[in-house]
């Protein structure tokens, strides 16, 4: 039996407009519905490391280990030491594959402009709408942690904290009609 491969949700925004509670709220009202979701964060920051310094596994990659396994009685992480500035939407796919989503948060100049992955883009400022609608295709919604006024807009405005049910039915939309195809 093959593991499908889920459904792709962008989750788009500038610093602390709330992408990471959008995730949060989404992955809870999908859970709730049954759904598997995987979730996939964009840390841009150079020196990032999910490794500790001094533990084992930190000193497997120092001793040359490509990929690290560590597996407790909870849960199994893997990390991949290589090179991220060339990976492809479709290498972070495969990792999340026999999920029937996955929310990818961040990666605006991978996913920005691809017209196959829809994306809700988080917004601090009705002037971060204009833009976005330059920037981002397709945009299934706007969200943020406050209401703004969106008129002339062909998208829904959803407010990630009150209306977290509407913002799910959405994608879950998505997620059917990915299905069928």
């Amino acid at each position: 039996m093959t593991k499908h491969k889920p459904a792709v949700i962008a989750i788009i925004g500038s610093k602390n407009s709330g992408k990471t509670t959008v995730v949060e709220t989404l992955t809870r009202e999908l859970t709730k519905r049954g759904y598997r979701v995987a979730a996939v964060k964009h840390i841009p920051e150079k020196d990032f490391t999910i490794d500790t310094k001094g533990k084992d596994t930190w000193r497997f990659a120092m001793a040359g280990a490509k990929t690290i396994i560590a597996i407790s009685p909870t849960e199994i992480a893997t990390i991949e030491k290589t090179d991220t500035n060339k990976l492809m939407l479709k290498s972070i796919v495969e990792k999340c594959t026999g999920n029937d989503v996955a929310i990818i948060e961040g990666f605006r100049k991978l996913l920005g402009k691809n017209v196959k992955i829809p994306k809700i883009i988080t917004v601090k400022a009705a002037e971060e709408i204009w833009e976005a609608a330059k920037t981002f295709k397709p945009i299934i919604a706007l969200t943020g942690l406050q209401q703004l006024d969106t008129p002339q807009l062909s998208v829904p405005y959803i407010n990630a904290l009150k209306d977290s049910d509407k913002l799910a039915d959405l994608v879950e939309g998505f997620v059917k009609k990915k299905r069928k195809v």
